[in-house]
């Protein structure tokens, strides 16, 4: 072993330390890489009004990782016009595009997905040596958008907390316990939030939800130097791990939309992280909510940088979403159905309105 070599594991082993070591001493909640679930998605889609033409946007699972997230196959019925997968190449987001004439009676369109994965857990002790990524994935994971910047106040922010730190791992680690110490899971965020972390910041008012939170996390690691992403998707079963609060309560999943985010670490790859999901046990858990001492939030923290529970399905990491042929503005991230009815978009976050339901349920092969 060189001299490099033997002080890059010091300075690992210094950091491991400081970090709750939830994947080796075990705890009530350990996800580990295990059998792969999959799970059968059933989108239906009835969008009201018929006095124009319209067009929907449905995400479809489109997300792979060869450990943990393999979508399989997308088929529709439907009695519009048109219907087609269309992928945008400038997003890397997969959607079903449909589109029915003006007049047409009961409009409708159903999707079925299927999709397989598991529980994750990557242990920060043994580094890896995976596949860098590539300059362009690089430049695209460090990169700004226009709700997550990386400069101005969100890199003074990430420049406040992460200090002359160089390590990786702890600038990672820094940047996660930030964001669940001085954020808030606000119960009254429409939908799973607006990320725009610029406004989060501004303001000082740093509550939200998933799309929030989350996107916070991953502004701050990019303004650090570290490639992060959010990863937009749908919870799709209960929690093995006894929390009623991370995952589906039944097959009904019309409004369990959740992003996870990830941070890349040299030795180790793309690394799990939901400080957003810390957040919400210590509201949801229990009905008058739960102190950062309680056991049930410690597990949940120490757990989620690092790991999560394969109870939970990936659309796409995109940002700054065009609709193909929509006349609206761009999306900040696409989770939920879209639809416009002529040429009016109808609101995504009002789904008995907009008229659609998402039901999960697995498949045992």
């Amino acid at each position: 072993m060189d001299r490099r070599e033997f002080l890059k594991i010091g300075v690992a082993t210094a950091v491991m330390a400081a970090i709750p070591q939830r994947v080796f001493a075990g705890s009530a909640f350990a996800p580990k890489s295990a059998a792969w679930r999959t799970f059968e998605i059933t989108t239906r889609i009835e969008p009201s009004g018929t006095e124009g033409t319209g067009l929907a946007w449905i995400p479809l699972p489109g997300f792979s990782a060869s450990d943990w997230n393999r979508p399989e196959t997308s088929t529709w019925t439907t009695n519009a016009t048109g219907a087609r997968i269309v992928h945008s190449p400038a997003n890397d987001a997969d959607m079903l595009l449909v589109e029915w004439k003006a007049g047409s009676v009961a409009p409708a369109v159903e999707i079925i997905s299927r999709v397989a994965t598991r529980d994750r857990a990557i242990d920060l002790s043994k580094p890896v040596g995976p596949t860098p990524l590539s300059s362009d994935e690089r430049a695209r994971y460090l990169a700004g958008s226009r709700l997550v910047p990386t400069d101005g106040i969100v890199k003074e922010t990430s420049d406040r907390i992460v200090g002359d730190t160089a390590n990786e791992i702890e600038k990672a680690k820094l940047i996660y316990d930030w964001v669940v110490e001085n954020t808030y899971r606000n119960a009254a965020t429409r939908g799973c939030g607006s990320g725009d972390v610029v406004a989060m910041l501004k303001s000082g008012n740093l509550g939200g939800k998933c799309a929030d939170l989350n996107a916070l996390y991953v502004g701050l690691a990019r303004a650090a130097g570290l490639p992060a992403r959010d990863i937009y998707g749908l919870r799709v079963a209960p929690s093995n791990f006894g929390y009623k609060s991370l995952g589906a309560k039944n097959e009904i999943i019309t409004k369990a939309q959740h992003c996870r985010a990830e941070v890349y670490l040299s030795d180790f790859g793309w690394v799990p992280v939901d400080p957003a999901d810390v957040r919400k046990v210590m509201l949801e858990e229990a009905e008058v909510g739960l102190p950062a001492d309680n056991p049930k939030v410690a597990a949940a923290r120490e757990t989620l940088f690092g790991a999560w529970e394969g109870n939970w399905i990936a659309y796409n990491d995109a940002r700054d979403v065009i609709l193909p042929g929509s006349s609206g503005a761009a999306l900040g991230f696409l989770m939920y159905p879209q639809a416009e009815v002529a040429s009016v978009r109808l609101d995504c976050l009002e789904p008995d309105a907009f008229r659609y339901t998402i039901r999960s349920r697995e498949i045992t092969i």
